[in-house]
């Protein structure tokens, strides 16, 4: 796969069953139009810009946020949000509370 936004599309379709045709027809809306060509054009070639509205009724149709394909982080977007809720719920605990979690972690480290 040439480009990281081509295989974010590529991986999320494929894992929700899709043809590039359904994916196609599952994307447009009144105010964008998106053709199984321009998807396959999308996952296999690199110099493709989508628009932002494109961009958005491409990850509507894939259940993700558009800033999923802009990130260079390539975990599934299930895997990546957990750890940012996470890293949420971390930085709002209080000292003692962040002191035993790095204690568990660092019994977890020592198995």
């Amino acid at each position: 796969m040439s480009n990281q936004l081509g295989k974010k599309i590529k991986d999320l379709r494929a894992k929700k069953g899709l043809t590039l045709e359904q994916l196609a027809k599952e994307a447009t809306t009144e105010k964008t139009s998106l053709s199984k060509s321009y998807l396959w054009e999308l996952e296999n070639r690199e110099s493709l810009n989508p628009s932002a509205e494109k961009l958005n009724s491409i990850a509507d149709a894939l259940g993700v946020s558009a800033t999923y394909f802009l990130e260079d982080d390539v975990r599934a977007p299930k895997e990546k949000h957990l750890d940012e809720a996470f890293f949420r719920g971390y930085q709002s605990l209080g000292n003692e509370e962040k002191k035993q979690l790095r204690k568990i972690l660092d019994a977890f480290k020592n198995e």
